[in-house]
């Protein structure tokens, strides 16, 4: 049954359903049930079929930073048209793609990655307070609780002491735009005696204090048992193909013929979000932003997760694994999986470590993490008062998912939203 009740002058929907079976939809599923709303969750696949299911797993306050910058400038536009580079950008691009290039230009000036490096620090202070009231009130599968851990600390690593001081330029930047950072300098062979794969020509490191990582397929199916367990339903094979606003409803259609009406409907759909939400007035381009990873296993397996910033090639034990990840990919989101760009991970990672077969790889995998020009999500309700969204994370969509499915949640049900939301207006005016 349709409807719903009144809170502070908002009607409250009874039922919603959520496009997009990922770490933003899932925690809005789950923030929605928190208010009392019976949920449905669709998917083109299932749960974490997408950029959801192979990152990095990291909550890292110190490392969740605008991917505009003004290094892109320094190192040049020769080398994002290199497929070995860690920002590579195929020489055919089409008008969407320059578009956002345009707007990421834009956004890399000095100027105006300070602006935003004051909302992330902003972001920083305050993003994982969701993942902790998640983790209190889910009981479900293995418990995410205990699959959120710290990295006690975190590491980085680097070739060479000029390397290291980019990262700590932007270590100041934080201080300077109100954040926080508790961060030590190590050096190589410091670094070393924590985690003894690393190579000899690792010659210098920084660790960071309270930050943590996860094991994303996992926390995810144990998410998404809770959200079930909670009265929720979760389908997947469900490819929406339309959106349509009743005036008192909303329905969704599938690609055979299905359709879902409900109160209000959550585009959570990533890389594919500019199409579908293009017609309710969302015209920021999300530009699937493709990282790829792989598994190896060590004959050390490392105990904390590792980043090599010069590299760009992020490391996270995930128990009987080590699940290396990088690069950014600006193309379709549907194009096929490119074997360069792993050989290319494989090339920057090799000379770091020590005992690993780099042969011997497993679950080979890219996604199309979703990117705005200017970095900032896409939060809040559209030109419908029926259809809202939630997506553009960039890289960060795991650390600042259950964030966004709390604003989401807040503002569908009448409740105050989390200040930070000011910030994602999904009808803001850009590229």
């Amino acid at each position: 049954m349709l409807g719903g009740w009144i809170v502070a002058g908002v009607t409250v929907p009874d039922h919603v359903v959520v496009v997009g079976a990922g770490f933003v939809g899932l925690s809005t599923a789950w923030y929605l049930q928190e208010a009392g709303v019976k949920v449905t969750v669709v998917d083109r696949a299932g749960v974490a079929a997408g950029s959801s299911w192979g990152n990095a797993g990291w909550l890292t306050p110190a490392l969740t930073l605008p991917i505009a910058e003004p290094a892109i400038f320094k190192n040049g536009l020769k080398m994002m048209l290199d497929p070995a580079s860690p920002l590579y950008i195929p020489l055919k691009a089409d008008a969407k793609l320059l578009r956002f290039l345009i707007g990421f230009a834009w956004h890399s000036i000095p100027r105006k990655w300070e602006e935003a490096m004051r909302v992330y620090s902003e972001i920083g202070a305050t993003g994982l307070d969701a993942f902790d009231e998640i983790a209190q009130a889910t009981t479900a599968g293995p418990g995410v609780q205990e699959l959120t851990k710290p990295a006690d600390p975190f590491l980085t690593g680097f070739t060479s002491l000029k390397d290291r001081d980019g990262l700590l330029h932007e270590f100041e930047m934080i201080e300077k735009t109100g954040g926080e950072v508790d961060y030590e300098l190590l050096t190589g062979d410091e670094l070393r005696g924590i985690e003894p794969t690393l190579s000899n020509k690792v010659a210098a490191g920084v660790a960071i204090k309270n930050q943590r990582y996860l094991n994303p397929p996992k926390f995810m199916e144990s998410l998404a048992e809770s959200v079930v367990a909670r009265g929720g339903d979760i389908i997947g094979n469900f490819n929406v193909t339309d959106v349509r606003d009743n005036g008192k409803s909303v329905t969704i259609i599938g690609s055979e013929g299905r359709s879902i009406t409900a109160d209000h409907v959550v585009l959570a759909t990533g890389a594919w979000m500019t199409d579908m939400a293009n017609k309710f007035g969302v015209n920021v381009v999300v530009q699937a932003g493709r990282g790829y990873s792989f598994t190896v296993e060590p004959e050390d397996m490392p105990t904390h997760p590792i980043y090599f910033p010069a590299q760009r090639v992020a490391c996270t034990p995930l128990g009987d694994r080590f699940r290396i990840a990088g690069t950014m990919e600006f193309r379709d989101v549907n194009h096929k999986l490119e074997p360069k760009r792993i050989e290319a991970i494989v090339a920057a990672a090799t000379p770091v470590y020590k005992g690993i077969n780099w042969e011997n790889r497993k679950e080979e995998w890219v996604g199309g993490r979703p990117c705005t020009a200017d970095g900032m999500p896409l939060v809040g309700q559209t030109g419908s008062a029926r259809v809202s969204v939630g997506g553009g994370h960039g890289m960060w969509g795991v650390a600042l998912g259950p964030l966004t499915g709390k604003i989401l949640a807040a503002q569908i049900t009448g409740q105050q939203a989390p200040s930070i939301a000011r910030h994602f207006n999904p009808l803001r005016k850009g590229f």
